[in-house]
């Protein structure tokens, strides 16, 4: 008979920002962990506040499923001597198995040569309540936290201390034991308002109402909904709008298990301020959610988000508008201190900052940016004197009052600063611009200017540490170049810039001259890496038609990214399969051809070269099939020439693979390895130039059909 299972860990408060990954990962792993355990079951959910890890299971089955299974043991030969008695080796695999040496039987396996011992294991099914304790304390151990501590005597490891433990199989509770704490059915309400122990059903629905009684709303999805209630409740009764603030919400919902709002306000006086940094203050340090008018103005008003129902809001609002004046008060402190002097003076305050070791002060870098940047802007058409002021002053404001008390405000305040002291729009915004994006998703440069900017910086730090032996290793990036390559190219593609990657490490390079020594080995590594990333990028397309469309080329990243898409549409065709063989006997054919010239692993490039250097020559062309072939080729090189000029490589490839037929009538009907060498090579030279044009767009040999 099947029953409700549910397991709560309470703990102290559990931080934030862990909360969302261990729901996921331990609502997968529940769910595997009873699969594996063959018990059948319902609905998996997970749910979490700051002090307890909830998992409910519904239905639960009352027993395992009983276990029939075919093992395969060692080999015949092995098991059974030349007499056909049973060996040691039958013997203890028989023993490991629980069955009888006669009930051992031979047979074929596939993947393996010749036969093998077999059993068939039978194991009996255990009642649930004997296999979920096991389970249940295996899946708490081994959630995984960025950090765990021990605490008392103890020596088990979790991210918080374990306070009390529910394990509830229907009514029945399951001995359970974790961190010296046996399970029972009795939990405990909210902190301040229902601290007390009380009994808990295993039902979800029960469960939940329980603890909703009890201060505590379980499920993380309601306390977002009651949150964006409270703050629709302020909005109403202030007449102004709350700040929308996704991340916001989703992490407050995770600090508190009874949300309730509370509006508070501040000086005006602060708001001369940017409102950046009063929403940082708000934000960052005190997770309150910022207020403004209907024109999307910051206005001295706030709401913060209490984790309890209190008596008096008064003393709550006081409390947080004297932590946040403090704050404030240091801000605009900071502000005023910053404005004595100009973003000139910070910038020359850069060369005392050490960037890396090896690759020297911020000053350097700074100046390594203005020369990459010049030169990218002559190549995209940005103003190069924008380009150049702007690369002066990009990172004086790291060495401001404001960015060393905001860290996140690094370019933010720079831009303020330098619109303050009268710099253009296009110098104040690429500032801020080019640190943009910041990561996935974030918003893009709105500049030219800003857009070069941000390639040149990240260029310079992603050459720069690959020379001095700082390249990624594993999860460890210190230095963010993998996202700083990600900017790189998506800046590339959104900008729709067909700059070459190649020519764009040359310019690092020639700027960190004199700095650190850059080997060609370097720049390889720097555009194998790029190359990586491009792929990651290029994920969304199949995996076999980007690496076809890579392996021709990436230097062009936007060209790249058109071919890798014009491939993958090409796949979308109903004939695509016979269309890629064919273009693949092409490219095999060329292969096969180089490596009997002694090509060896130059492949098909190589027999390809070789063939294109003589043209193809009619008079020597006797088949109907190769004249064919090379009167279609004709045609369809002049008419697919305009779509490759302009780049529209679908429209090439749709002209182009027009050459199927007379290609397999080719092939069907002529040999190409013909004895004359002659008549050999004018074949070759024939193939050399259809596949030509396919391997401007992509190498289909590594297309998977």
């Amino acid at each position: 008979m099947s029953a409700d299972l549910l397991l709560e860990i309470g703990t102290e408060e559990i931080p934030a920002a862990l909360l969302t990954g261990v729901i996921e990962t331990l609502s997968r792993r529940a769910e595997d962990a009873l699969a594996d355990a063959r018990l059948g079951h319902g609905s998996v959910t997970v749910l979490g506040t700051p002090r307890r890890i909830v998992l409910s299971v519904a239905e639960v089955a009352g027993q395992q499923r009983d276990l029939s299974e075919r093992v395969v043991g060692p080999p015949a030969r092995v098991a059974f001597d030349a007499d056909g008695r049973p060996t040691k080796a039958a013997a203890g695999f028989a023993k490991k198995n629980g069955v009888e040496l006669d009930a051992l039987e031979r047979s074929e396996v596939e993947g393996k040569k010749g036969e093998y011992v077999v059993c068939t294991r039978h194991e009996a099914g255990r009642p649930a309540a004997e296999v979920l304790p096991g389970l249940l304390e295996a899946l708490i151990a081994a959630l995984p936290w960025p950090k765990s501590m021990r605490w008392g005597f103890g020596e088990t490891a979790f991210v918080r201390p374990v306070h009390w433990l529910v394990a509830l199989l229907g009514e029945q509770v399951l001995p359970l034991q974790f961190a010296g704490i046996r399970a029972g059915n009795s939990s405990r309400g909210h902190r301040f308002l229902a601290p007390a122990a009380a009994p808990v059903p295993s039902s979800l629905p029960g469960y939940l109402e329980v603890m909703r009684e009890r201060f505590v709303i379980a499920d993380p999805a309601l306390r977002r909904e009651m949150i964006a209630a409270e703050l629709s409740r302020v909005e109403g009764e202030i007449g102004a709008r709350v700040r929308p603030d996704e991340e916001l919400l989703a992490e407050v919902a995770n600090l508190v298990e009874y949300p309730m709002a509370v509006c508070g306000s501040f000086n005006e006086g602060f708001l001369e301020v940017p409102q950046e940094v009063i929403v940082s203050a708000m934000r960052a340090h005190q997770r309150y959610f910022a207020i403004e008018d209907a024109s999307g103005a910051l206005v001295n008003r706030f709401v913060t988000i209490a984790g309890t129902v209190t008596r008096d809001a008064d003393v709550v609002r006081a409390g947080n508008e004297r932590v946040l004046a403090a704050r404030l008060s240091d801000a605009q402190f900071f502000f005023r201190e910053d404005r004595k002097g100009t973003l000139d003076d910070l910038a020359q305050k850069l060369d005392d900052v050490v960037f890396q070791a090896k690759l020297g002060s911020i000053g350097a870098k700074v100046r390594r940016i203005g020369a990459i940047a010049t030169a990218l802007a002559a190549q995209v058409g940005a103003d190069e004197t924008a380009v150049a002021r702007a690369a002066e002053l990009c990172k004086a404001d790291l060495v401001s009052h404001m960015v060393y008390e905001f860290p996140d405000l690094q370019g933010v305040m720079g831009q303020h600063y330098a619109r303050l002291a009268g710099e253009s729009d296009a110098v104040a915004s690429a500032i801020y611009e080019h640190y943009l994006p910041r990561g996935a998703g974030d918003e893009l440069p709105a500049t030219d200017v800003g857009a070069v900017l941000g390639i040149a910086d990240r260029i310079d730090t992603l050459l720069g540490c690959f020379a001095v032996g700082l390249s990624p290793s594993g999860s460890a990036d210190p230095y963010g170049l993998r996202r700083a390559a990600l900017g790189i190219l998506t800046l590339l593609l959104e900008r729709g810039w067909s700059l070459s990657l190649s020519r764009l490490v040359d310019e690092a390079a020639a700027a960190l001259a004199g700095t650190v020594e850059v080997s060609a080995a370097h720049k390889e590594e720097v555009l194998s890496f790029l190359r990586t990333r491009l792929k990651g990028l290029l994920s969304a397309l199949p995996a076999d038609c980007v690496e076809a469309a890579l392996s021709a080329g990436f230097d062009d990243v936007p060209d790249a990214r058109a071919r890798a898409q014009a491939v993958a549409a090409l796949r979308q065709r109903e004939d695509f399969e016979p269309l890629g063989v064919a273009f693949k006997r092409v490219a095999n054919l060329l292969k096969s051809a180089a490596d009997k010239a002694g090509a060896g692993a130059a492949g098909a490039d190589a027999a390809a070269d070789a063939a294109a250097d003589a043209a193809p020559d009619p008079d020597l062309m006797s088949d109907d099939a190769e004249k064919a072939l090379w009167s279609a080729y004709g045609e369809i090189e002049r008419q697919a020439a305009e779509p490759l000029e302009r780049g529209d490589y679908e429209a090439a490839l749709a002209v182009l693979a027009e050459l199927k037929s007379p290609v397999d009538r080719f092939f069907d009907e002529v040999l190409v390895m013909a004895e004359d060498p002659r008549v050999r090579q004018n074949r070759l030279a024939l193939l050399s130039r259809i596949g030509g044009g396919f391997a401007r767009i992509a190498d289909f040999r590594l297309l998977a059909v």
